[in-house]
């Protein structure tokens, strides 16, 4: 479903300014009961580093740092009390790599890419050291090269692939099962409260209309690691994943799509 126009959007923090009265559900005693002014830092240099364009608010990275300090002050404050809301996240139509028509790119804006890579860095904590061995796409350390390596190795040994792709994955994903996931592989409710928000975060169209949905995922930028960590904790609990089922092991890749 589609709403209106959306309004115009002249300043970094356009959306992320929302005063909401949720707080998280957390004690003093549960620690990291939030996120640490520190990691803001760090990870905007992260996404500094990545670059990239700006998102719905028009704000790029070289506006971001005019007014560096407070901009990370505000996104770790909203984060910690738990009134922090994603902005709409903007569709961008790319062409297909190989022709055939375009293909929609969401780009979250900058101060939101900060807070996603504040939640993939507590998250990936977590689960990192419980990937399968065979486990490459989005992981530090790793790559498709790495990937390749491993299959040229074993292609010596076995004559036989599986190559498993799941279509349009990341568009029709139930969010129950996400969150649960999430809930399953980490204790830190404000980790749980923003996936949820993530998901929701409605997807602004080049016409300027909001997209509602209530399934997938409007964020495909593949710097956006988060979704790609949910994803593997969803497969480690599959009964297929190859590090709990009889399949032995050849050259496998798993392809998200």
């Amino acid at each position: 479903m589609t709403s209106g126009p959306a309004p115009a959007i002249t300043a970094c923090h356009r959306y992320s300014s929302r005063n909401h009265g949720e707080i998280l559900g957390i004690t003093a005693g549960h620690s990291p009961a939030r996120p640490a002014l520190h990691s803001t830092e760090r990870q905007w240099e992260r996404v500094k580093a990545n670059k990239g364009a700006p998102g719905v608010d028009g704000c790029s990275i070289e506006e971001f740092g005019k007014d560096l300090k407070n901009n990370l002050y505000k996104i770790w404050n909203r984060m910690s009390s738990g009134s922090y809301f994603p902005p709409p996240v903007l569709a961008v139509e790319i062409p297909k790599t190989h022709g055939g028509g375009t293909r929609i790119l969401g780009v979250p804006t900058v101060a939101d890419r900060i807070a996603q890579t504040v939640a993939v860095r507590r998250l990936e904590a977590k689960v990192e050291p419980i990937f399968h061995p065979d486990s490459y796409g989005y992981r530090p350390g790793r790559s498709a090269l790495h990937a390749v390596e491993a299959c040229r190795k074993r292609c010596w040994r076995k004559d036989w692939v599986i190559d498993l792709d799941i279509q349009k994955f990341f568009d029709s994903v139930r969010w129950d099962l996400v969150v649960k996931a999430v809930e399953a592989n980490i204790s830190d409710p404000w980790v749980v409260l923003y996936v949820k928000r993530w998901l929701e975060a409605p997807l602004q169209l080049p016409d300027g209309t909001l997209q509602e949905r209530d399934r997938g995922t409007a964020h495909k930028d593949q710097r956006f690691r988060l979704c790609w960590l949910i994803c593997s904790c969803i497969t480690r609990s599959m009964r297929g994943w190859p590090g709990n089922s009889r399949v032995s092991r050849s050259s496998v890749t798993w392809t998200m799509r």
